[in-house]
């Protein structure tokens, strides 16, 4: 346990070699104690404290995390991970050891991002990528604590009101989308199915059964690294088949009649995420209708099988959902309209209640 006395005569430093979680022998100096004492305690603690704590660098932390999380996540869930660590985690922390970062260095991150103005759910997002990481290290990396949880979130879990469309709006947006049919076929299905966006991009002509109106929900069409890839929908559960209405299955018979797609494997609505997203928004533009995501179509189904009295386990089963939770969270932000509409309702019983009573008090008296 070595302690040397600095040039000026008037100070100690500690000097001495250590073996981090790799086995890999590494130097520690620290000058500027006051005593000869002091430097061997310094030792002394840092040995003692390397020994309950994980000395991993935190970009070593993320290559085994990522490492991990690849065969654990579908591509895109993984592409949107690596892309959220790398830009936004990774240039703060990466040449730090895990077993420094405090609570502080991460409130002092979580207020340089929030001066960016990303919105609130993104931050949330932001936030809980960090604290998986550490979550992984306390697992497996024998990190005492995640030091998010001291810290604090930063964001909101959900925005504000959710936005849908109405019947009545989707209609108006379809009277602009009639010179393009396979936007407008694509919209549709959206619209009265709730299908996710890539469920829908993957729909063969064997997933669609025209007699029974229904629809066999069992791959997803995602972007990869520059190229169209089927995948296993998003969770068990988003296998599923579902009914479609008649309206709908007569405009899909026509469409496929028309644009000649009979065989077996072919893909029905075949176009890019890009074009349908340029399309959505110029249709938009075009009607006049509120702007809003085109995954929000998806929220408007949910809202309108709602308002026509489906449960939420009704509706988790027909949107794919893994758990009714999400379904319940998403109908506590489509369904704050219909407090008019159950006053309104409460009104008509009311009324009609005090008109059985008239009546009946009338027949009493004759």
């Amino acid at each position: 346990m070595p302690a040397y006395k600095d040039q000026d005569g008037k100070s100690w430093s500690s000097s001495f070699y250590y073996n981090d979680w790799t086995g890999t022998r590494k130097k520690k100096f620290k000058r500027g104690f006051k005593t000869k004492e002091e430097a061997l305690a310094f030792e002394e603690k840092f040995l003692r404290e390397l020994a309950s704590k994980s000395n991993i660098g935190f970009g070593k932390l993320v290559d085994l995390y990522l490492d991990d999380m690849k065969q654990r996540v579908r591509c895109t869930t993984f592409q949107t991970k690596q892309y959220i660590v790398r830009d936004k985690i990774l240039p703060y922390f990466k040449d730090r050891d895990i077993s420094e970062i405090e609570p502080g260095d991460i409130r002092r991150w979580q207020d340089d991002l929030m001066k960016r103005g990303y919105a609130e759910t993104y931050l949330r997002t932001i936030h809980e990528q960090l604290s998986a990481i550490f979550n992984h290290a306390v697992r497996y990396y024998d990190l005492p604590k995640n030091p998010c949880l001291a810290a604090g979130t930063m964001g909101k879990g959900h925005a504000g009101e959710m936005e849908i469309w109405t019947l009545a709006e989707f209609n108006k947006f379809m009277d602009c989308m009639k010179e393009r049919p396979i936007c407008s076929m694509a919209f549709l299905i959206l619209f009265w199915t709730g299908l996710r966006l890539g469920e829908m991009l993957a729909l063969t002509v064997t997933d669609v059964d025209l007699e029974e109106k229904k629809i066999r929900v069992n791959k997803s069409l995602q972007r990869i690294h520059g190229y169209d890839v089927v995948t296993e929908p998003k969770t068990p559960r988003s296998n599923r088949v579902i009914s479609i209405p008649q309206l709908l299955a007569v405009q899909l018979e026509e469409f496929m009649d028309k644009m000649g797609i009979t065989a077996p494997d072919t893909r029905i609505i075949r176009v890019s995420r890009t074009v349908l997203g340029r399309e959505f928004k110029r249709g938009i533009r075009k009607s006049g209708v509120k702007d809003i995501h085109i995954h929000c179509l998806r929220h408007s189904h949910t809202a309108l099988i709602a308002s026509l009295g489906a449960t939420p386990v009704e509706a988790a089963e027909r949107l794919g959902h893994e758990n009714v939770k999400t379904t319940l969270d998403i109908y506590s932000h489509v369904l704050p309209w219909r407090q008019q509409a159950i006053a309104d309702e409460l009104d008509k019983f009311y009324e009609e209640s005090q008109k059985k009573e008239d009546d009946e008090g009338e027949d009493t008296r004759k």
